[in-house]
């Protein structure tokens, strides 16, 4: 850290303090008192990141540094638990059919906000502010990266500040996540009296240095350094725990790895798997390791020749070892995947593992037509058998592709390797969703509903949709539909296991591994508790150091 950053650090650190002077009082210890490490603040964490927020109203950003910094300033209807289960939070329980938060048609749905809840400005949060955000949400003039969920909502009816009763065109369990904690197009109630006179957000103040709803307030944001909160007097909770945090933005991996074992910082979130082992001996430091909602896999194009036949696609899946891959590559670190369902899930299927067997690859091969005929590449009709895989530019992504070309070399297919930037891979006009390319090596996020009705359906090829398989098969298109229209999870969780079953059988992607995620701090930090969705800042009231 250079001496200005030190310096913008005191700096933010007092202006923290002075914010939250009248709803909490600094204690005197000093550091190394009380049996804490002689480099712990008393009552303060600072947390590093290599991102840095792309704006502060969820509405408008697209980042997961976005989805961590929220979290501390938002109270969204529901938080996700580590498990990724919705917890009452603005709202005061989870709608059920039982409950009769949700109608019997599943069109309707009640929602009962806590009585007191005021903004960090003082003002009450009501229902209102619900129906507000829905309005801003739907309203052309937002630039709102994704109406997906709350275009299903009709009207939102308030008959009183504490109850508002949503609407819905048609039934879909995915708006239950709309009004969750954070990720795609889940956004939290916003002050209609702050912005409720706007013609549109797109260029407000509030998306910078927003009103708090949640455990904090933001208090600094020093571009490209920092962020500081303290805390918010009003959230419904009380005051958090601690007395300070602040969100240290460091690009450079390798000086934030520096930064902790250093103890410039106390907490980082993310750890490469490379460096594990090396955290794990640093003095005063914690290293805990948890199943992420990010799958590992391998895309395949189901509409172009020759993967467009599903004995070759069988043939790659079984010819690769994927287990040796995720050993060596991912130092072992990581949890084999079935399908893109997390194994802890509600609705995990059971569906069996690609078995590493280059002789039933070849025995594949040669009954889709692709013969040897003493050459090591097989051909059919005179065509070489020959593939393309890409990914993202990173050491890791290319080593995998290396023992890819190897294990599928052994049966005959010749595997190229043309890497992009993350930018380019992913983009609209990109190689994915124009579909011109073979196989995809890359990673995608499971959000903490099952749905995943965009990514296999034969309704959401693109440009309708992220299926960049471009597989079209009708019973995964009718049970992926069915699935997200009933809030009943015992119909969903038999729907889910006809989906992917048959996604086993057709091969438009090999699901190779779950990630652990690895967050390393000071042992001095109590209540820190990593989840598997979104964000693991999601219980930052209960933090203390």
């Amino acid at each position: 850290m250079n001496p200005a950053q030190r310096v913008r650090r005191l700096a933010a650190f007092a202006a923290a303090l002075i914010v939250c002077a009248g709803c909490a009082r600094v204690g005197g210890g000093s550091a190394g008192s009380g049996g804490r490490h002689p480099w712990t603040v008393p009552g303060h964490v600072r947390m590093g990141s290599p991102d840095e927020p792309d704006n502060l109203n969820p509405m408008f950003a697209h980042t997961a540094a976005t989805d961590d910094v929220d979290a501390f300033i938002f109270a969204p209807l529901f938080r996700y638990d580590p498990k990724g289960n919705l917890v009452p939070e603005l709202a005061t329980e989870v709608p059920t059919y039982a409950n009769g938060g949700i109608s019997r048609d599943s069109k309707t749905i009640v929602l009962h906000f806590r009585h007191g809840v005021r903004w960090s400005d003082g003002v009450a949060l009501t229902a209102r502010d619900l129906r507000f955000t829905w309005r801003a949400v739907m309203n052309k003039r937002n630039n709102t990266k994704s109406t997906f969920g709350w275009d299903d909502i009709t009207a939102i009816d308030v008959p009183r500040d504490d109850v508002a009763i949503v609407h819905l065109a048609r039934p879909n369990a995915d708006v239950m996540g709309s009004f969750g904690g954070g990720g795609g197009s889940a956004y939290p109630p916003l002050p209609e009296h702050l912005l409720g006179k706007l013609p549109d957000l797109n260029h407000a103040a509030f998306n910078a240095h927003p009103v708090s709803s949640g455990p904090w307030l933001l208090a600094t944001w020093n571009h490209g350094a920092s962020l500081v909160f303290a805390p918010n007097p009003f959230y419904w909770r009380g005051p958090p725990k601690l007395r300070g945090l602040e969100y240290d933005i460091v690009p450079n991996p390798d000086t934030l790895i520096t930064e902790l074992r250093t103890h410039e910082i106390d907490l980082i979130d993310g750890v490469p798997e490379e460096v594990v082992a090396q955290l794990e001996g640093t003095p005063g430091v914690r290293v805990v390791k948890s199943l992420l909602a990010n799958w590992r896999h391998l895309g395949i194009n189901c509409g172009k020749p020759p993967l467009d036949d599903v004995r070759v696609r069988r043939a790659v899946a079984e010819a690769v070892d994927w287990d040796r891959i995720n050993r060596t590559v991912y130092h072992g670190l990581n949890l084999r995947a079935h399908t893109d369902i997390p194994p802890d899930s509600w609705a995990a299927p059971i569906v069996p593992l690609y078995p590493h067997d280059p002789a039933a690859a070849r025995a594949l091969l040669d009954a889709a037509g692709w013969n040897t005929a003493g050459a090591e590449i097989r051909r059919k009709r005179g065509t070489p058998l020959e593939l393309t895989v890409e990914a993202t530019n990173k050491p890791g992504n290319a080593d995998a592709e290396v023992q890819m070309q190897q294990d599928l070399r052994a049966v005959g297919i010749k595997l190229t390797v043309k890497n992009y930037p993350a930018s380019l891979l992913f983009a609209q006009d990109g190689p994915l969703y124009t579909g011109r390319y073979d196989i995809e090596w890359s990673i995608d996020t499971a959000g903490p509903d099952p749905d995943n009705e965009a990514l296999w359906s034969g309704d959401f090829i693109p440009p309708h949709g992220a299926n960049t398989s471009f597989l079209r098969d009708p019973i995964i298109t009718r049970a992926s539909a069915q699935a997200v229209r009933t809030f009943d999870r015992s119909q969903r969780k038999v729907l889910y296991q006809i989906e992917e079953t048959r996604i086993h059988q057709l091969v438009p992607a090999v699901f190779v591994y779950w990630e652990t995620g690895v967050a390393a701090y000071n042992d001095d930090l109590r209540g820190y508790r990593p989840a598997e969705y979104i964000t693991n800042n999601w219980n930052s009231w209960e933090w203390s150091i």
